[in-house]
């Protein structure tokens, strides 16, 4: 896990070093173990490196292969590095360490921008060609890494962060409106290839862009799920759906133990994650050492859920820790989050996960973790109106559901200055959900979680917060593997007991019962949810700051209106309307904006 830059040119000229260097340097707590630098012409490369597989120097990037003519920066991990490594040694290939990063060199070589399908794993990469002049930006099946790029038609830049786009310099940084009204609709959340600045664009995951030295693109997509029954699972029932996803997950867990240091478990006591700890307990015995973090409780709302994952740790005898937070320390340590995220984001858990990885740091460089496993398997509140309804209702329904609120009530929260004169957030899901395949509403949905929203929340959420501190962070739950499978189980299955019905089916032999049909819980933070006292004045003082006020993104009277009651708005998901708006101008103004 680490933090990759770079820089490629299309006007003749050397490539700028130092804003290559500037873009690392602002990536340090991706990568605290080590950095690079590497320059060829119109091309320049930066690294910054965590290390967890091959410790050594040998496995330093930016990794230049002369031999193969081939240059590479790489974030992530190949959880099937050792096999492919094999089949490589098979046809010719000679290896000098024992890293990952030197496997997908290699394979890049003898595969081309194909090797992607041959990789289990999360991966954002660039690779060089050294003949050619072609580079090639990848980014793995889910988006679990990141990678944002800004270009002018003289250059391309791209980063693991936003922030290290605006480190490097000459970055627009104008508020796209399309973004704007994506994050008042979708809880904060940009999906797809925008970002809330129109200078800053993501490569969309499960994309392969192949760049030519001069300047011409093409993007390759090289996995999408059908969402759809398979001939394959033709004849099951729901206990060989059961059996078949606890296989499957118990693979991806496997899988995510590939590492040289200790790998621990973030435990919210949730059904999530206490199966992870309950399968990685299934391996033999080891010192598992599990994490969860709690918080006062406000406005009637409970702030932690020890109860819980004290249950799990005890059945399972792993070294757990308990974080308690203070308000103190979260309000402390608010703006230090906000920093830390590549995009605004509004959720709770940001601020959890960033105190919780602060902590769990300074045991562990290596976290695995439950998110993904509600868009996966259906265990938000929106899924289950969608059961009966026609596949063209989709929409509405959805709509109905997710949305925070119609595009007609925006008008009076954005100023005109900066609304979206149509309705591009429906846009966008109309049209992920018209495509074809996906036989039902649910089916419909579920993919479109999975292929659009996802990437923006919760994965790059976890990826922001743990990485902030130098903590890598796995998700089994978004296993490719297992994702294809849950896609092509059957609604009624996933939608059943609630929800994650197959899931719980799957976790009765390995759980308590108190786990497994326990009410669903999400990450409490009451503080924020309840917004007053100092985390109130916070917010007025981002909403009211001269910059908030150049800027002028709101309504000012529905602003003031915010700020006289508080509790007064809410968003479809419970989330503050001060939090959403203020945490916007906190971002913004966190990075000079």
């Amino acid at each position: 896990m680490c933090g990759l830059s770079g820089e490629i040119r299309f006007d003749g000229r050397l490539a700028d070093i130092g804003a290559v260097g500037r873009m690392t340097d602002a990536m340090h707590d991706r990568g605290p173990d080590g950095s690079g630098l590497w320059s060829r012409g119109p091309v320049a490369l930066g690294h910054r490196r965590l290390k967890i597989i091959d410790l050594s120097d040998k496995a330093a990037q930016p990794m230049a292969d002369p031999a193969l003519g081939l240059t590479a920066v790489f974030n992530g991990c190949l959880y099937n590095y050792r096999e492919l490594r094999e089949e490589l040694r098979a046809e010719g290939y000679r290896f000098t360490s024992g890293s990952d990063t030197e496997v997908l060199v290699k394979a890049f070589h003898r595969w081309g921008p194909e090797c992607v399908r041959r990789f289990t794993g999360m991966f954002a990469f660039a690779v060089h060609e050294t003949v050619s002049g072609r580079l090639t930006l990848a980014r793995d099946r889910l988006g679990i890494k990141p990678l944002y790029v800004s270009g002018d038609g003289r250059r391309l830049r791209f980063a693991s962060t936003l922030p290290a786009l605006l480190a490097g310099g000459e970055v627009s940084t104008d508020i796209d409106p399309v973004a704007l009204h994506h994050y008042m609709t979708f809880h904060s959340l940009v999906p797809g290839e925008r970002t809330i600045l129109s200078g800053v664009r993501k490569l969309p995951p499960a994309t392969v862009r192949t760049v030519e030295a001069d300047g011409t693109s093409r993007d390759t997509v090289y996995w999408d799920p059908p969402f759809t029954r398979l001939p394959c699972h033709e004849g099951m029932d729901a206990h060989d759906w059961r059996d078949a996803v606890l296989d499957r997950l118990r693979a991806a867990v496997r899988r995510r133990t590939v590492a040289d240091v200790p790998v621990g478990v973030l435990l919210s006591g949730g059904l999530d994650s206490s199966v992870i700890v309950a399968l990685l307990a299934e391996e033999g015995p080891r010192d598992l050492s599990t994490f969860s973090i709690g918080f006062r409780a406000a406005g009637g709302d409970a702030g932690d859920e020890f109860r819980y994952s004290d249950l799990v740790a005890e059945r399972f005898g792993t070294d757990h820790h308990r974080i308690p937070i203070e308000d103190s320390r979260l309000l402390s340590d608010l703006p230090e989050a906000v920093r830390a995220m590549s995009e605004p984001m509004a959720s709770h858990d940001c601020v959890a996960f960033h105190l919780l990885s602060a902590e769990v740091a300074r045991h562990v460089k290596v976290v695995q973790t439950g998110q993904g496993a509600d868009e996966v398997f259906a265990g938000y509140r929106w899924f289950p109106p969608l059961a009966t309804v026609p596949r063209e209702d989709a929409f509405a329904v959805y709509a109905r559901e997710f949305f925070d609120r119609p595009h007609e009530d925006l008008g009076g929260i954005v100023a005109p200055a900066h609304l979206a004169a149509d309705d591009p957030s429906s846009g966008v899901v109309r049209r992920h959900l018209d495509r074809p395949g996906a036989e039902t509403a649910l089916d419909a949905v579920l993919r479109l979680e999975t292929r659009l929203m996802l990437a923006d929340d919760p994965v790059k959420r976890v990826d922001n917060m743990t990485m902030a501190h130098g903590l890598e962070a796995r998700t089994p739950f978004l296993d490719h593997e297992l994702v294809e499978l849950a896609a092509a189980c059957p609604p009624e299955l996933k939608l059943a007991g609630g929800g994650k019905g197959v899931l719980k089916e799957a976790a009765r032999a390995l759980l308590p019962p108190e786990v497994v049909d326990r009410p669903k819980g999400y990450f409490p933070v009451p503080a924020i949810r309840h917004i007053d006292g100092p985390f109130l004045d916070l917010m007025r003082d981002a909403l009211t700051a001269p910059a908030a006020r150049a800027r002028g993104l709101f309504d000012p009277a529905y602003v003031a209106r915010l700020l006289r009651d508080p509790g007064a708005d809410r968003a479809t998901t419970g989330v503050n309307m001060v939090w959403q708006l203020g945490l916007l101008e906190m971002w913004l103004q966190s990075q000079g904006i």
